[in-house]
Formats: structure tokens, sequence, C-alpha cells
């Protein structure tokens, strides 16, 4: 079993240059944004740019169940508000569609947000009703429910939220999950012992089941256990400590599965991936 490491590199100029950033840092997986995350509207990929992509991608040796296409982070598939409702569906559609488009598996979002004007509950059913409807309008492609460090009335903090989301969806098949370390930590599972790390594995397999895991974002923690504060940090360098990057790196459950650096500077991802390696 191998483990496959890269981080969420930059698409700027086309989604082909993802490709080359992260064969330029050592990676043989890698996430990014297939447009810009900040519009609620892009443009329609160029088929140009799709099959480039993909001649690209197996050229340079990549999986393509190794790429963790990110959504945009205006997407909230839980709001109350009907327009942003609206906005959010389409956008998410979209982003399910570009990530077929390029022959990918998986397309990686962050839950949603209650806003305090619906219950958690209603929130989370609500999120599934979503990626149901995305679901239907295509094929081949994995809504991977990434959790949250629960920053304010953000869902998905908790693996009974990402659990009851999942119990939502219809094809069951086609919903995963990817652990964000920073984020883990900072919702209250302490990852700092070996204690630890045990207690949330177990809790994660009971609750969500490893069965759903497809990816990972490793990231330290600028802040500490519980503090639902979400601030990566570069690895080493934070709250985690630097045992747990070797518990998971010898962890075989994390085998075969995209494991994606979000730490905050770049010009250390290299010698990042590397280190893990190492371990």
């Amino acid at each position: 079993m191998t483990k496959y490491i890269g981080a969420h590199v930059s698409a700027s100029g086309g989604v082909g240059n993802a490709i080359l950033n992260a064969e330029a840092i050592g990676a043989n997986a890698f996430a990014l944004f297939t447009r810009n995350q900040r519009s609620w509207v892009s443009k329609p990929l160029p088929q140009l740019e799709i099959d480039g992509f993909k001649a690209l991608l197996a050229d340079r040796g990549f999986r393509p169940e190794m790429v963790l296409p990110h959504d945009s982070y205006l997407i909230n598939l839980g709001s109350p508000d009907e327009d942003t409702l609206a906005k959010s569906r389409a956008a998410f559609l979209d982003e399910m569609q570009r990530a077929q488009q390029l022959g990918l598996t998986m397309l990686n979002f962050h839950p949603g947000s209650h806003l305090n004007k619906i219950s958690e509950e209603e929130c989370l059913d609500q999120i599934a009703r979503e990626v149901n409807l995305a679901l239907s309008k295509t094929e081949g492609v994995t809504a991977v429910i990434e959790n949250t460090a629960g920053q304010g009335t953000n869902l998905g903090w908790r693996f009974e939220h990402i659990a009851r989301i999942i119990e939502g969806v219809e094809d069951k098949s086609r919903v995963g999950v990817c652990i964000d370390t920073c984020h883990t930590l900072a919702a209250g599972y302490d990852l700092t012992t070996e204690m630890g790390y045990q207690f949330c594995m177990d809790d994660f397999e009971r609750i969500v089941g490893f069965k759903y895991l497809r990816a990972v974002h490793l990231n330290d923690s600028k802040k500490g256990t519980g503090s639902h504060v979400d601030r990566h940090e570069s690895l080493g360098l934070g709250m985690m400590g630097r045992d747990f990057f070797a518990r998971l790196m010898h962890d075989p459950r994390f085998d075969d599965m995209p494991i994606i650096l979000e730490t905050p500077d770049p010009t250390r991802w290299a010698e990042e991936i590397k280190w893990l390696r190492s371990l």
C-alpha cells in the first residue's frame, strides 16, 4: 500500500498548470480549484483545456482518483436563505460537472451553515437533499464531505453531523469523507497523544465508518484542541505535535487516498512532503 501525498496547488492560468505545480513539489496527489472560488458563476471549461488536462495527468503519472478538486467557499448547501441556496445549488452542480468533465472521481466540499435560522437537524437533512440532487445529475463523481472546525454556525465538526448527512444520501457509493486534521483538533478531538489519536479514530469508525474515508487534509493547527478556530499551520510548527504525523503516516487506514497539505507556506510544501515520506 502507498501513501499519496501532495498539496492544494494553484491552477492559475489553466487547470493543467495544477499538474505541473504538483509535480514541482514532488507530489503524487494534489488538490485544486477548477474555477474561481470567489465567484458564484464561472465560464465553462473549454474542451481543449479538458483534453489537455487529461492528457497531461496521464503523461505525468498522476492517478485521477488521487486528485481532489475543492468547491467554492461561497457554497452553503445548508443555507436557510432561498436565494443563497439557489446559487449554492447551481454552483455545486457546476463543480460536480467540472470534476466529471476532467475525468476526476471526487469533489470535496464543506457541509454548510445554519446561520441560527434553522435547527442543526434541518440543516443537515437539507445538505443531504442537495447532495442527492447533484448526484442525480452527474455520474462517476463522489461528493466528499470535509469535517469542519465548527467556527460560527458551520456544521460538520462533529462526526455525528457527517453521519447524518451520509444517512440522508441515497447513493451511498457516491458519498465520502475528507478528514482535515486541523479542523478535527479544533473541533475538540485530541490528536496530540497516542491515546487521543486512538480514541478519535475509534469514534470515527463507530460513528461514520472508515469505509467512507476518501481523503485527508493534513494540516497542523495554530490553535489548540476544542478552539473551534480554523487556522492552519505548517507541519510541526503548531499544536499537533510531530508525533501525530508519524502516527498517521504509519496508519494503513490512510493508504491509497490523497493526503493533501493546505499548510500556509507553499515554499515549504516540497520539504514537508519529503519529511512525511521519511516518516
